[in-house]
């Protein structure tokens, strides 16, 4: 029986295959089975590219949408209309053949399943509560504070794809990380602006 192919394959196919562009619909079929982790990973680590200035608050929509499913346990990701209709656009395709994908390729020569901290039927809605929490913390208006908690969640869901705990504890980690940063800007902006305005 052959070996299923890895999810760095599937994107590397397909971004090969699509260099104009492909739908948000597009992808989910391309990932198939393969879960929540997949695409959550995805909507993660597309927000580790460089954008725009607030294209995180949009793209951790999607993040939000996935770990929320998680945490309600459905069976099968569920995505509206007006976001399955998105384009990833040939730009952000030619940085994911460049980019992310070799890196996830070599991430993919270590990771492994080891030290696995959840029973089975229970992992995704544990974990989708760390992931519904990072995802709130993408989609922030702070300035230079999503990259961190986006690194944080597609390290969680590299973690949760794999049943590695390693990489698992390593993304709750920068998680944690990440939140007090952000918690330490939201407190310094509100001090100042009492300062200010007060």
């Amino acid at each position: 029986m052959a070996a299923p192919r890895r999810l760095s394959q599937v994107l590397r196919e397909l971004a090969d295959g699509a260099k104009d562009g492909i739908t948000v619909a597009q992808l989910r079929d391309a990932l198939g089975d393969r879960g929540f982790a997949a695409l959550f990973f995805i909507f993660s680590a597309i927000n580790l590219l460089p954008l725009p200035p607030g294209t995180s608050v949009i793209l951790g929509i999607p993040m939000i949408i996935v770990a929320f499913q998680m945490v309600a346990g459905y069976k099968n990701a569920w995505l509206p209309r007006f976001l399955l209709a998105k384009t990833i656009g040939p730009k952000q395709m030619a940085r994911m053949r460049s980019g992310l994908i070799p890196r996830l390729e070599r991430v993919e020569r270590v990771i492994q399943p080891r030290y696995w901290p959840f029973p089975r039927n229970s992992a995704d809605r544990i974990i989708g509560v760390i992931g519904l929490i990072l995802a709130i913390a993408v989609t922030l208006p702070v300035p230079l504070g999503n990259w961190l908690p986006a690194l944080a969640a597609t390290l969680v869901a590299l973690g949760l794809m794999e049943r590695d705990g390693i990489v698992l504890g390593v993304g709750v980690a920068v998680g944690a990380v990440s939140l007090a940063i952000i918690a330490a800007v939201v407190g310094m902006a509100g001090a100042l602006a009492s300062v200010i305005f007060g």
